[in-house]
């Protein structure tokens, strides 16, 4: 299945086929991921560990856990997932009111609001999720929110998706996903949906 290009013009116009829309959250509505990085610099740093720029946004589309197995792995730490995490977590929420909005991609949750069902789908954990949404005053918006906190596999495996999905009473060949990671285009791919890389506009 090919991706949908982003459109240049913002339109925020639905083909009828289309009966749901799911949005990610990092990276796609919100501009988190300068933070997150800092975020999980500082809490590496915490632990004699560190990771490169390139490094994260390499590996930001899975999860925190996902993400410190893949740091042991590779570069032979041995940082305790739990404790990370936590840390992580704490500096992230001490530095949320530093997040934007990616503005063409929320204009277009605003534009469909009420219109048809819309949730969004974040590997991300759940209180931080839900965390940066209020904080963009964006909450309102999404019938759901599903998180990697609701499913056992999270991206690039389809279960959040199609728990998304599920929640919004609509099949998923009729949900049209909105993501700017490889292992969130490749999620929604095995979901069955169609898909936009949104970072084709930025």
């Amino acid at each position: 299945m090919t991706a949908t290009k982003f459109s240049k013009t913002g339109s925020t116009s639905l083909t009828p086929s289309y009966k749901a829309l799911i949005f990610d959250c990092d990276g796609t509505l919100a501009n988190t991921l300068p933070v997150h990085f800092q975020a999980w610099s500082a809490s590496l740093n915490k632990f004699g560990a560190s990771l490169s720029e390139e490094w994260f946004y390499q590996n930001c589309g899975t999860s925190a856990l996902e993400m410190i197995k893949l740091l042991n792995s590779q570069f032979c730490y041995q940082l305790d997932s739990t404790l990370v995490n936590v840390e992580r977590k704490k500096i992230y929420q001490s530095m949320i009111h530093a997040v934007q909005e990616i503005q063409e991609v929320a204009e277009i949750a605003r534009a469909n609001y009420g219109k048809v069902p819309m949730a969004v789908a974040s590997g991300g954990d759940g209180a931080i999720v839900q965390a940066t949404l209020k904080v963009l005053k964006l909450h309102k918006l999404f019938d759901t929110v599903v998180s990697v906190d609701d499913v056992n596999r999270g991206k690039p495996e389809p279960d959040i998706f199609l728990l998304a999905a599920k929640r919004l009473g609509v099949a998923p060949e009729d949900c049209m996903v909105y993501e700017d990671s490889d292992s969130g285009l490749e999620a929604a791919q095995r979901a069955g949906m169609r898909f936009v890389d949104v970072r084709a506009f930025y």
